[in-house]
């Protein structure tokens, strides 16, 4: 391939920045720098430690050559997968993609068959943690454009629980309803928080609402308990798939044929695996809403594919979200501190425009960057049922 003497990958860098979020400069032997992002913020070590492992190995190979990277990164060890590996593979195959759209001039959307539409509709989170003040946020974001905001159901929930919760989570959402009407759309996250027989009795109640969707509904490892549940609201959609990293575990959730939404998670995926992955779904009659309560590298990235892919229906993003501003302890920070034009992420009336810039269409403040780095750690929610036991959070 000609010119690859000044696209060797030479030097990977990564940033631990607050508020939560590690972020992924590869830079070229020519001097060409692009930008990726990871997650799994409750584990920096761990995912710091995998991007190193992953940089050596890749280390002097062509930074053009992202599929065969990708395939590198995620196949090329007898021990695969996991999130920690898989983000680290992502964010490093998603700087690639920047670093090949600045290369070339163009947007990463125009090497996965050009935009589809012209602006991507966004939602906006409310509520917090454990979910409360619902309608004034609700309110505060309608007045920012939003039409579209997502919240978490409930707090701890066990097996078996006082239906008093599930009136609270009811009185919550027609709260919303009573005030907003159907103008507002309102997605209900249950964050794997609620068992089977819990979240059987949470769709009953919910399924008059109208709901944009209920967000995994059962913890991972008990897919095959959806379509039980799913049964019982026939009207609202189920959504699903931002804990999934690949074409391969999405298969198995597309093939179950019990979701109507899949939320994959570019700094899960990679940037051309969220691609397939949309496209896949595309095949199964089943739209897409991108996972990201992340930082500015990982919107970007998932932008890219927003842009080209039809069946996307909607783009989750951080700004304003309760885990960016001090969550336990934390330094708060918001997407707009580490770049340099804040314009390609900001939205207007609840959307983004398809960024016109090349590779990601983003420019990352480097000196706000690495003026902010440093060693932080989140740690696990350990949340408690009443009598001690843990609760899932």
């Amino acid at each position: 391939m000609t010119g690859a003497a000044e696209f060797r990958i030479e030097r990977i860098d990564t940033f631990q920045v607050p508020p939560r979020w590690i972020l992924v400069r590869v830079e070229t032997s020519g001097g060409a720098c692009g930008w990726g992002e990871a997650i799994v913020a409750k584990r920096p070590a761990a995912v710091t430690g995998a991007v190193a492992d992953l940089a050596a190995n890749v280390a002097g190979a062509d930074a053009r050559r992202i599929e065969d990277l990708w395939q590198r990164m995620r196949r090329d060890a007898f021990f695969r997968g996991g999130p920690i590996l898989t983000t680290a593979a992502a964010a490093i195959e998603q700087a690639l993609w920047d670093i090949k759209g600045r290369a070339n001039g163009l947007p990463a959307y125009e090497f996965l068959g050009g935009a589809v539409r012209e602006a991507v509709p966004l939602y906006a989170w409310i509520g917090g943690d454990r979910p409360a003040d619902v309608v004034d946020h609700a309110g505060a974001r309608i007045q920012q454009g939003f039409s579209a905001v997502k919240m978490n159901a409930t707090e701890e929930l066990d097996y078996i629980d006082d239906h008093a919760k599930i009136d609270a989570v009811v009185e919550r959402v027609a709260s919303l309803r009573d005030a907003y009407g159907n103008r507002l759309r309102v997605a209900l996250d249950f964050h794997g928080r609620v068992h089977r027989a819990m979240a059987k009795a949470l769709f009953a109640e919910l399924d008059g609402f109208d709901l944009m969707w209920i967000e995994e509904p059962l913890g991972p490892g008990y897919e095959d308990a959806l379509g039980e549940v799913a049964r019982v609201a026939s009207r609202t959609p189920i959504a699903k798939g931002e804990r999934l990293t690949s074409r391969w575990e999405f298969k198995r959730l597309f093939e179950a044929r019990v979701v109507d939404i899949v939320q994959p998670d570019v700094s899960f995926t990679g940037l051309f695996e969220l691609e397939k992955i949309c496209r896949m779904a595309e095949a199964y009659d089943v739209a897409v809403a991108p996972h990201c309560p992340n930082g500015p590298v990982s919107l970007a990235a998932s932008l890219q594919v927003d842009c080209c892919a039809g069946n996307v229906v909607i783009q989750e993003q951080s700004l304003g979200l309760h885990y960016d501003l001090g969550y336990a302890g934390l330094a708060p920070a918001e997407m707009h501190d580490y770049l340099s034009d804040p314009g390609p992420l900001t939205p207007v009336d609840g959307r983004l425009e398809v960024p016109p810039g090349p590779g990601l269409g983003i420019e990352i403040d480097e000196d706000a960057v690495r003026g902010r780095a440093g060693s932080w750690r989140l740690a696990d929610p350990n949340w408690r049922h009443p009598d001690g036991r843990l609760a899932e959070w």
